[in-house]
C-alpha cells in the first residue's frame, strides 16, 4: 500500500492565527493531520505536521501552493514536502 504523506513545516515570528490558517487549508482540502508538534522558542514560532493527503480534493502541488501563499500572507515560512523526499533529504 502506497503511503501518501507530506511533511509541513512552519517557521516565523509568533502571531495569532498561524495554526488556524494552516489547519483550515488542510481541512478544506480533506487532508488529515496525523501528527503535529508546535513550540515557541522565545518569539519564534515553529510547527511540524505529518499529513495524510491520500483523500485530498486537490493535487499535492496545489495544496503546497495554497500553504506557501498563506504563509507569505502571514509573514511565516511554510514548506510542504512529500514524506519520501523529506526522508531522503534527512537520512544519514
Amino acid at each position: 500500500m502506497k503511503e501518501d504523506k507530506i511533511i509541513v513545516t512552519v517557521l516565523g515570528s509568533d502571531k495569532v492565527g498561524i495554526i488556524a490558517t494552516i489547519t483550515r487549508i488542510l481541512a478544506d482540502t480533506n487532508a488529515n493531520i496525523l501528527d503535529i508538534s508546535q513550540t515557541i522558542l522565545q518569539q519564534y514560532f515553529t510547527m511540524i505536521m505529518v499529513v495524510d493527503i491520500s483523500k485530498t480534493t486537490v493535487d499535492f502541488t496545489d495544496l503546497r501552493n495554497q500553504l506557501v501563499t498563506a504563509g507569505e500572507k502571514m509573514g511565516v515560512q511554510v514548506n510542504a514536502q512529500k514524506s519520501e523526499v523529506f526522508d531522503f533529504m534527512h537520512r544519514i
